[in-house]
């Protein structure tokens, strides 16, 4: 592997770098996810709503727990700030939700598109070196010219093979964080019907 590794040329060290950054990010995401997911709670997300919808606010407080639920977190600021502006509370609170699902992943997309692009650059300057030699020696010492070929070779499958692996999770934790948004969305809309029928069934008893 090592030898391949120094048969690709200078270009392989920026395309390590590349996958290694990669794998830290698919790493680091993973793991978020797979916290978030045991963190998701539907029933006390739908009590939160319950008790909302009755306008019983020591049960929400109470239904809302350690809001470790990013949804509930966001409805959670909402009703905070209900009297003050709702809906810009509600916004505020989902684009930092939705900021921190998003972390690293226009990071990991700049790989996706970066290595292919070294890979293609440590193919011309793999076809140069040979054509060079090739001026240089001829015929007669073809081991000299496919050196060159190989080395165009390597970086374009390293590149390659960078790209494939960055996309398919990023792919992933894309679709993660667009479902979450709809959840949010969904929650979010929810909660402002309910404030708002409460505040009108309020008026109606004045």
């Amino acid at each position: 592997m090592l030898e391949y590794f120094y048969q690709g040329g200078p270009v392989m060290y920026p395309l390590l770098f590349c996958s290694v950054l990669s794998v830290a990010i698919v790493i680091e995401r993973s793991i978020f996810w797979i916290k978030e997911r045991k963190r998701q709670d539907r029933n006390r997300r739908d009590s939160l709503m319950n008790c909302i919808e009755r306008n019983d606010l020591e049960g929400a407080r109470i239904a809302a727990g350690d809001m470790c639920d990013f949804v509930i977190r966001v409805l959670v600021c909402g009703m905070v700030h209900r009297e003050f502006s709702l809906r810009d509370a509600l916004h505020m609170a989902a684009d930092e939700e939705i900021g921190r699902m998003g972390r690293y992943l226009p990071v990991l997309d700049t790989m996706i598109t970066l290595a292919p692009l070294l890979g293609i650059l440590g193919t011309v300057t793999g076809i140069i070196f040979s054509f060079n030699m090739l001026g240089a020696v001829g015929v007669e010492d073809p081991k000299t010219v496919t050196a060159g070929i190989a080395q165009a070779l390597i970086t374009t499958a390293f590149g390659l093979a960078v790209a494939i692996f960055s996309l398919i999770p990023y792919n992933y934790f894309t679709s993660r964080m667009e479902k979450a948004a709809g959840d949010i969305e969904k929650y979010a809309t929810t909660l402002e019907i309910l404030v708002e029928k409460n505040k009108n069934s309020s008026e109606s008893l004045r």
